[in-house]
């Protein structure tokens, strides 16, 4: 099992990963105290910071000084299936920016693996099952 998630109670999920403890909760509006970012803010929140990580590698690669430099998305969802359906990615740069690197620096936010997966989805099973042993 590479990930377990557990229900500590009300509407909290908490995840452990790569020893890291992801704390989730479901805002007020949907019965949740508003204690941590909902699973799909995090799901949201992966796809900008992808991209901003490919600008920051490529930045620094080139030690192109990334102070001023942010990205900014936007979610267009679709009002009837209520999923999100578009979404847009705009890197903000200051203008002392290198104008030969703009192109590159958008290829490169293009590589986020969160895009690249949600470019071809991979394959999800869900299963349940109880621990084996006696019955009682």
């Amino acid at each position: 099992m590479d990930m377990l998630v557990t229900l500590p109670g009300g509407k909290k999920v908490t995840a452990q990963y790569k020893g890291f403890t992801i704390q989730t909760d479901q805002p007020e509006s949907d019965g949740g105290e508003g204690s941590a970012a909902s699973p799909f803010d995090l799901f949201l929140t992966s796809i900008g910071t992808c991209a901003g990580y490919y600008v920051l590698a490529f930045c620094q690669s080139r030690q192109i000084p990334t102070q001023g430099i942010s990205v900014g998305v936007t979610f267009q969802r679709s009002p009837e299936k209520k999923l999100v359906e578009t979404i847009a990615i705009e890197i903000l740069l200051p203008a002392d920016f290198p104008d030969r690197y703009k192109e590159a620096v958008v290829r490169a936010a293009e590589t986020c693996t969160v895009k690249k997966h949600l470019a071809h989805p991979p394959t999800i099973t869900i299963t349940a099952q109880k621990p084996q042993g006696r019955s009682p």
